[in-house]
């Protein structure tokens, strides 16, 4: 084991994966010569070359062509994203074509492809870079989207993700990428898509929690036990496929829920997963489920008006407190 941080866990599963498999290559902007805009394919060109690590120009439409064309035929690219709020320009071909090829061709055609990047906010890049799209593309069958919170789940599940003959959404939370963490150094880890982790027991309420909200509601959960409150945390991991037998397992523990995300709740993940909880567990409910989300607006750009934006610890407590009727 080695403790590392979460960019250099996405290194090592990219390096492994572009070892292991020759048809494995990078695609995306800034990837090669500049070593990724947050450095997560340092040293790639100098050990792949650029015909495997290949800076694309700012055409996300184009290049996230090109990939879906080139895993058509058998390849395994990784489409990098300098930011997930730029694959918006790209939907057409992730959505209508990367999602629904395999069914329109009858089962012809997989599409072994990762895209990848940073999603949601970062710190003040303002309104047009700070969303987190997960919901977006977990509408759409064909699409699986994966979300990690530690180095070892990015490792174990980019490598999953690489494998998988389905095209896969990675998304890494950009404030995030410093974080540090154990990762074994064993080339055969991976981590299975769709599978949920609980990173923490407990008894009293459970908070299910990805990506950024993740390491927030671990510190919600040691400051709830010095109030006397046991607390279960759930990190999906993968949201589509979506293990949610997990997650109504630790309901029908605890009977009280808190959903925190970063996103936007109209619509979300968080919505989902308490609709699955309301149909698969309602009866173990002692209250209603609690969703702590980011605000209904786009995110602001002052420094200030972003933190009251986003949750944060005390919000997760105050909300873990509010379903355990505790205030």
């Amino acid at each position: 084991m080695a403790v590392i941080t979460m960019r250099e866990a996405l290194n090592q599963a990219m390096r492994e994966e572009m070892h292991r498999d020759e048809n494995v290559f990078l695609l995306g902007e800034e990837v090669a010569a500049y070593q990724g805009a947050y450095k997560v394919s340092k040293g790639l060109l100098e050990e792949f070359g650029d015909q495997r690590v290949i800076d694309s120009p700012i055409t996300e439409l184009g290049f996230a062509g090109l990939g879906v064309g080139a895993a058509m035929v058998g390849l395994r690219p990784i489409i990098e994203f300098m930011t997930f709020n730029f694959s918006i320009l790209a939907t057409d071909q992730i959505v209508n074509s990367a999602a629904k090829m395999l069914y329109m061709s009858g089962g012809q055609f997989k599409i072994p492809i990762v895209f990848r990047g940073p999603n949601g906010s970062a710190y003040q890049v303002s309104s047009q870079h700070s969303q987190a799209l997960e919901s977006w593309f977990a509408h759409f069958p064909g699409l699986k989207v994966v979300m990690p919170s530690t180095p070892a789940d990015a490792k174990g599940l980019l490598k999953s993700a690489i494998r998988d003959d389905d095209p896969v959404i990675f998304l890494e939370q950009e404030r995030m990428y410093g974080n540090k963490g154990e990762v074994t150094e064993d080339e055969n880890f991976t981590i299975p898509l769709g599978v949920a982790d609980v990173k923490r027991e407990g008894t009293d309420a459970t908070i299910v929690a990805r990506s950024l909200m993740v390491p927030l509601a671990l510190k919600a959960a040691e400051e709830l036990e010095k109030q006397g409150v046991s607390i279960e945390v759930i990190d999906p991991r993968t949201i589509r496929p979506l293990d949610t037998a997990t997650i109504i397992n630790s309901v029908k523990k605890t009977n009280r829920v808190v959903i925190a995300e970063e996103s936007h709740a109209f619509c979300g993940v968080g919505a989902e997963i308490s609709a699955q909880i309301m149909e698969h567990a309602f009866d173990y409910l002692d209250a209603p489920v609690v969703r702590l989300s980011g605000v209904d607006a786009p995110m602001p750009y002052a420094k200030n008006l972003e933190k009251l934006a986003l949750p944060d610890v005390a919000r997760i407590v105050a909300a873990v407190r509010q379903v355990a009727y505790l205030d």
